[in-house]
């Protein structure tokens, strides 16, 4: 299952608490068993030298019952101190014997006796010898146990406000990350009122933090973009419509008119080619619309070869010969480039902008296409004479869009050529461009080069 944010920073809130308080404790805990082991010691130091004088003044053996009597009277009822007194002359000792294989060095050391727990804390100090006595070794051992004792209780107290301090950490960190994100479950809230129906409607980044601002006109800027392809669809939709329509009414209406009285076989056959063309006329909308409909998808262009761009146009242009000597026009090729393309999509292009120019250069026209290679792509763009009104050039490549005529759906364009070409040249990471001045109209794309 999915932790929310305000859990997720929960977590992550306890964890880092956990770490820290942890590290702190450990950090604690050594300074207390230090501390207390530099206590432990300096009470053993004192007591030696406390007592280091009387032996000092102690110089023959029939003194020495003094010094027993009053080590015996510092020793603690409890035992939690121990005093040892260790010399080779027999005389000149005091306490119990070591145990076996314990060896009192100089300094502070541990003494371990059979099941005794803990070990005690020693400090062995050398007295030097003075008359009759020798030199002897004075030990002080002491308990452990309350210092031990103090270092657990002091470490359960840790270890209980680490827990209790991540549980708050937890807790903590919980409502905070509900309080802070209170302007996101606002935003939320907002979000879900945004309906299809009222697509104007945009989320208000005021009064919120700098990053949900942000993010709030990044959301804003996607509705925007949202709401101008709904636009455009609702258009195409209808523009599709029309043109549809058009010519299926046309077949609907001549069918009718034919079924309505006996008709020959010459009237029939007539009947029939006008059909024809408009059934044509609709497949080339329904195959046009497929196009730019795996355009829309980003789809490339996938059999790329590297050509040469103006051979390219030069086919193009004598499949279109008939049409040229139709309307009794040339065309003049000028420059070379060599681009990677997909030919057919190179020549369904050209096709389009040539039959544009023709459509709309008055008759015995001269149409130029002029070829160039630019740094990283080639340049094609189709010349004739006639303007268009510069409020018109940015929507040539619109779907559907005449800039000569109204949507009446006649005649053999559909509003799509110029559509077609922005796609290829897409589909060939190219783009479109359009001018018009000085009674000249050039319209062309871009490829990339090889």
């Amino acid at each position: 299952m999915t932790l929310s944010i305000s859990r997720r920073l929960a977590v992550m809130f306890a964890i880092s608490s956990f770490v820290l308080l942890a590290l702190i404790s450990v950090a604690l805990h050594e300074l207390l068993e230090r501390d207390l082991l530099r206590h432990q010691r300096a009470e053993l130091n004192t007591r030696l030298e406390v007592n280091r004088p009387l032996i000092v003044k102690t110089v023959r053996a029939e003194d020495w019952t003094h010094v027993r009597n009053k080590f015996e009277a510092m020793t603690p009822a409890d035992g939690r101190i121990e005093y040892r007194i260790l010399s080779d002359d027999p005389r000149f000792t005091y306490g119990d014997p070591l145990p076996a294989g314990f060896v009192a060095a100089e300094g502070f050391g541990v003494l371990a006796e059979g099941d005794r727990e803990p070990p005690r804390k020693t400090l062995v100090r050398t007295v030097p010898g003075n008359g009759e006595r020798p030199d002897v070794r004075v030990m002080v051992a002491a308990d452990s146990t309350p210092f031990i004792e103090t270092l657990q209780v002091f470490t359960l107290w840790l270890v209980a406000l680490v827990g209790g301090g991540t549980i708050i950490a937890a807790l903590l960190g919980y409502y905070i990350a509900r309080l802070g994100l209170r302007p996101m479950q606002r935003l939320s809230l907002e979000a879900q009122s945004l309906m299809p129906e009222r697509l104007s409607t945009r989320l208000q980044p005021a009064h919120l933090p700098e990053e949900l601002a942000e993010f709030t006109d990044s959301f804003n800027g996607a509705l925007d973009r949202l709401e101008r392809a709904y636009q455009q669809l609702e258009a195409f939709n209808a523009d599709v419509a029309h043109e549809l329509r058009t010519p299926l009414t046309n077949l609907i209406g001549q069918t009718q008119v034919t079924l309505s009285r006996e008709r020959g076989v010459d009237e029939l056959k007539d009947i029939l080619y006008s059909n024809l063309e408009e059934l044509e006329r609709l497949r080339a909308i329904v195959n046009d619309m497929l196009f730019l409909a795996r355009a829309d998808r980003g789809e490339l262009a996938r059999h790329r070869v590297e050509v040469s761009v103006a051979k390219e146009v030069e086919r193009t242009v004598e499949f279109m010969e008939f049409l040229l000597e139709d309307a009794d026009m040339s065309v003049q090729v000028e420059g070379d480039a060599r681009a990677c393309i997909e030919p057919s999509l190179l020549g369904r292009a050209m096709t389009n902008l040539l039959q544009n120019a023709i459509e709309h250069a008055e008759r015995g026209a001269q149409i130029t296409v002029q070829v160039e290679s630019r740094a990283d792509h080639a340049r094609i763009a189709v010349r004739n004479p006639g303007s268009i009104p510069q409020e018109a050039l940015p929507r040539l490549f619109d779907r559907f869009y005449r800039g000569d005529r109204a949507r009446s759906g006649g005649g053999e364009n559909h509003g799509l050529g110029l559509a077609i070409v922005k796609a290829v040249a897409a589909m060939h990471g190219g783009a479109v461009f359009a001018a018009s001045d000085n009674g000249m109209t050039t319209i062309g794309f871009t490829v990339q080069g090889p």
